[in-house]
C-alpha cells in the first residue's frame, strides 16, 4: 500500500508560536521557564534547531502536553523536508530498480555501459543496452531462465550475459541464411575440426556458412553460464563463456548449443552444466546428441573393454587417433562419466581461447 502523506507539513516553530500566543507569552519568557538562552528559542521557531528529545521533554512541561508531541512534529517535518530535498525519494528508487535489473558495477567494469552518478543518464544507459523505452518494459526474453534454482541477483547477471552476446552478434554479417536441415548436413563438418586444437579457430566461420553467428563473452560472477543457444532478430546464435579454458569443455558446449538448433528445439536456452541434472526433455536430449556427435558411446565402450585396466597415454592417444579426435575430448569424456580421476591424463586439456580471440567480446 502506498504511503500517505500529508498535505501540508507545519513546521515544530509554528507550532511553538501558536502556544505561545495562547497564553501570552514572549519567547523570552519561555527562554526564563526552560532556563535556556532565548537564542535557543529563535532557532528552534526558525526551524534551524531541532528539537531534542530533552527539549521535547521541557516543552511538555511547560505547556502540560505530551513530549511526544514534539518529538512527532519534528519528525515529520525533517522528513519532509528530505522528501522535499530527495524529490519524494525518485532518485534513489529509481536507482534502487536500475540496480534490480542488472549488475551494474560489473557492467561499467566490462565497459558495457559508462555509468553515471547521474540516475538520468544511468536509466538511458540502461534501457539503451537493454534496448527498451523505459527502465519497467520487458523485452521477449532471448531464452528461457532457471528462476527455480537460481536467486534474482544470478538471474539478473544471466540476462545481462545473454544481453551482451545478442549486442555482440549482431555486429556479424552472415554469408548464409540459416536452415535446420543445412546444419544438420554441415555437423561432420564441424565436428572433421575437434581433429587438432588449432583448427578449432575455423569453427566460427564454419558455422557462419551456416547462418549461425558465433560469439565468446565470459560469463558474469555467480552465473556459471556455459553457453547459450538462441534465435535474435535475423537468425541463431551459438555464444559460449570458456568458463573452463579447455578443449573438452569447448566441444562440448559447442556440440550441445548446436544440437538445441538441430533438434529444433523451441526459444532459447541458456545451459550451465554444473548446476543440476538436465531439468527437461530439451537438455536430456541435447545432452545425449552432443555426446554421440563428438564420441559414439559404442565406441568408447569397445575401447574400454579392451583397455580398462590401463588408460594409458598410448592407449588414450592411439583411440583419439582411431575417432579422429584431439585426446583431450577422449580424456574430458572419461572424466565426466568418472572412469578415470579427474587428475589423471590433465596434460591433454589444453587451453583454447586464444584460438578465439577474433570472435571474443573485447570487454
Amino acid at each position: 500500500m502506498k504511503e500517505l502523506l500529508p498535505a501540508q507539513v507545519r513546521p515544530p516553530g509554528a507550532i511553538l508560536k501558536r502556544e505561545l500566543a495562547a497564553r501570552g507569552w514572549t519567547q523570552k519568557d519561555l527562554a526564563q521557564i526552560l532556563g535556556r538562552p532565548p537564542q535557543v528559542i529563535t532557532e528552534i521557531i526558525r526551524g534551524t534547531k531541532q528539537i531534542t528529545p530533552d527539549t521535547a521533554l521541557e516543552l511538555g512541561a511547560a505547556f502540560g502536553n505530551a513530549p511526544r508531541l514534539w518529538t512527532n512534529l519534528e519528525t515529520e517535518y525533517r522528513l519532509h523536508l528530505a522528501r522535499r530535498r530527495h524529490a519524494s525519494g525518485s532518485s534513489i528508487e529509481r536507482r534502487a530498480k536500475i540496480f534490480q535489473r542488472l549488475p551494474i558495477a560489473e557492467l561499467v567494469r566490462r565497459g558495457w555501459i559508462n555509468g553515471s552518478s547521474n540516475v538520468d543518464e544511468l536509466e538511458r544507459q540502461v534501457c539503451e543496452f537493454l534496448d527498451v523505452e523505459s527502465i519497467d518494459e520487458e523485452r521477449q526474453p532471448l531464452v528461457s531462465y532457471r528462476r527455480s534454482s537460481d536467486a534474482e541477483d544470478v538471474i539478473a547477471a544471466q540476462h545481462a550475459w545473454v544481453r551482451r552476446i545478442e549486442i555482440v552478434a549482431a555486429k556479424q554479417r552472415l554469408k548464409a541464411k540459416f536452415s535446420v536441415d543445412q546444419l544438420r548436413a554441415g555437423l561432420s563438418a564441424v565436428r572433421a575440426l575437434a581433429h587438432a586444437e588449432e583448427d578449432i579457430a575455423r569453427v566460427p566461420p564454419l558455422l557462419n556458412g551456416l547462418g549461425i553467428r558465433f560469439v565468446v563473452v565470459t560469463h558474469l560472477p555467480r552465473t556459471k553460464v556455459d553457453g547459450a543457444a538462441a534465435f535474435g532478430s535475423d537468425g541463431p546464435i551459438v555464444a559460449v563463456s570458456l568458463r573452463y579454458n579447455r578443449i573438452d569443455w569447448f566441444w562440448f558446449t559447442l556440440m550441445h548449443e548446436l544440437a538445441h538448433l538441430a533438434l529444433s528445439h523451441k526459444n532459447g536456452h541458456l545451459d550451465i552444466f554444473e548446476a543440476e541434472p538436465a531439468a527437461d526433455d530439451d537438455e536430456r536430449e541435447a545432452n545425449q546428441y552432443a555426446g554421440e556427435a563428438l564420441l559414439r558411446q559404442a565406441a568408447l565402450d569397445a575401447f574400454l573393454r579392451t583397455h580398462r585396466r590401463l588408460l594409458s597415454k598410448e592407449a588414450i592417444e592411439g583411440f583419439a587417433k582411431s575417432e579422429k579426435l584431439h585426446p583431450g575430448i577422449v580424456v574430458g569424456r572419461l572424466h565426466f562419466e568418472r572412469i578415470i580421476p579427474f587428475s589423471h591424463h590433465r596434460s591433454y586439456l589444453v587451453k583454447v581461447a586464444h584460438y578465439l580471440e577474433p570472435w571474443t567480446d573485447p570487454a
